[in-house]
């Protein structure tokens, strides 16, 4: 369950992501109540088997059974609004009725990651990963122009229209650290030697930027997060 806005006094709608449909809204009633059967099925993050009765193009949640509540998440603000970033960014990235079963992976395991340790690591190989799957990936590779090995590099720069890096020299991007670099290539999987809290805290307030450029949209979660840190 990715979203939740108040519907009526007691009723909600909900956005559900899903392997199988993308995203899709439904209506769930009663849950503003104390003692709602379904309760829980309306809590941010929740992962459940979601049963649907739908007419004339809309839905409802008659049924659910949960697997994971990401209860932790709830217990921690900077967990909390890291979640939620994941959440509205894959809102962003998805349509409704248009499977994205990848996505969904991407999401539970974030989620998961985040409960586990380090929330800002597993937003950032979110985004990294789910932005690649959209079509707006990034290389943190060799520099773009000469081809040089860019590790150990103090300064460099990030090209935001193409998604790539290049030597502080051969090109005229947005200028990055190298500790933004070297958690950018551990996202993406690649050897990078050691990370830092601050080149954590750069490489998500650059991700936003791209995020922002690419998609037309701005995350205020991620901001409030950004925030937070």
């Amino acid at each position: 369950m990715i979203r939740a806005a108040d519907y009526g006094e007691n009723d909600k709608i909900l956005t559900l992501l899903t392997a199988e449909r993308g995203k899709l809204t439904a209506g769930i009633k009663g849950v503003k109540k104390a003692g709602a059967k379904l309760k829980f099925a309306a809590q941010p993050f929740c992962l459940a088997e979601y049963v649907l009765s739908g007419r004339g193009g809309r839905y409802t949640v008659t049924g659910a059974y949960e697997s994971e509540s990401f209860y932790d998440l709830r217990c921690d603000i900077n967990k909390f609004y890291a979640a939620c970033a994941l959440c509205e960014a894959a809102s962003a990235l998805t349509f409704e009725e248009d499977a994205s079963p990848q996505l969904f992976l991407y999401c539970v395991e974030g989620l998961r990651d985040m409960c586990a340790g380090d929330e800002c690591f597993a937003l950032i190989k979110f985004l990294t990963n789910a932005l690649a799957l959209s079509g707006y990936g990034f290389s943190a590779g060799v520099c773009a122009e000469c081809g040089k090995d860019l590790s150990g590099e103090e300064k460099l720069r990030f090209d935001m229209d193409g998604g790539f890096f290049t030597c502080w020299d051969c090109g005229t991007g947005f200028g990055v650290s190298g500790s933004t670099y070297a958690v950018l290539r551990a996202a993406e999987g690649r050897p990078c030697g050691e990370t830092t809290d601050d080149g954590k805290k750069r490489a998500l307030r650059l991700l936003r930027e791209y995020y922002a450029l690419k998609t037309d949209n701005r995350c205020t979660s991620l901001s409030e997060y950004l925030r937070l840190l």
